[in-house]
């Protein structure tokens, strides 16, 4: 199963793995009260329709990812991954780099969407400047700081944020066999994931819910 995250986990999770996510949550409000970035609490119930976010498995964060190290390096897109599936996006040698916690040579304006795991830890509704490493259940990024990360890539690829990522239009380019010339939909399967970052970030800025990585 690929990556999804969920916002207000605690709305669907079991007694088990709830209890572990509230001590999660409760020693997270802790080290950020610490930390001078608080206070924070989870909600007791999110109840909103949508809370899951899917993101074309791990490999499809990763092609966001990627465009992320381009954009802060050379302040442009880069070229789509070919379609055939003879590059992954996760060799791409800058995104390497990061990954391997090589010093890198470039500003880093996306540290909460790159810096993050891509497949465990939370984001939570407040706003702190880097990826707090250590914490309780994975790296704990700021979902304030991911969704105008998320933005900024959206504005980059020409990707109107309030695009259904599950409309037909988003689909069709997610899945398309040729790259098409020009726009968003160059990139079918980074706007898909983008738009699903932008919608996670946005509920959990709304409701003040952490968004779950699982």
């Amino acid at each position: 199963m690929g990556l999804h995250m969920v916002v207000g986990v605690l709305d669907s999770a079991e007694d088990e793995y709830a209890e572990t996510v509230r001590a999660d949550f409760a020693a997270i409000g802790e080290l950020l009260k610490r930390a001078g970035a608080g206070p924070w609490v989870e909600p007791g119930r999110v109840d909103v329709e949508d809370a899951e976010f899917e993101t074309w498995g791990y490999s499809g964060l990763h092609t966001v990812r990627r465009i992320a190290v381009h954009l802060a390096a050379y302040n442009r897109l880069p070229e789509p991954l070919p379609s055939d599936g003879t590059e992954r996006a996760s060799d791409y040698p800058l995104l390497r780099k990061v990954y391997e916690g090589l010093p890198g040579e470039r500003p880093e304006p996306f540290k909460h969407l790159v810096r993050h795991a891509d497949h465990e830890g939370y984001y939570v509704p407040v706003d702190f400047a880097r990826v707090i490493t250590g914490a309780p259940g994975g790296p704990l990024g700021s979902s304030v700081r991911l969704l105008a990360e998320a933005r900024r890539i959206a504005a980059a690829l020409g990707l109107p944020e309030d695009l259904d990522p599950d409309s037909e239009e988003v689909f069709e380019a997610s899945d398309a066999e040729e790259s098409v010339a020009e726009g968003w939909q160059r990139y079918g399967v980074e706007s898909y994931v983008c738009l699903q970052l932008i919608r996670a970030a946005k509920l959990s800025v709304a409701t003040g819910a952490a968004i779950a990585l699982v």
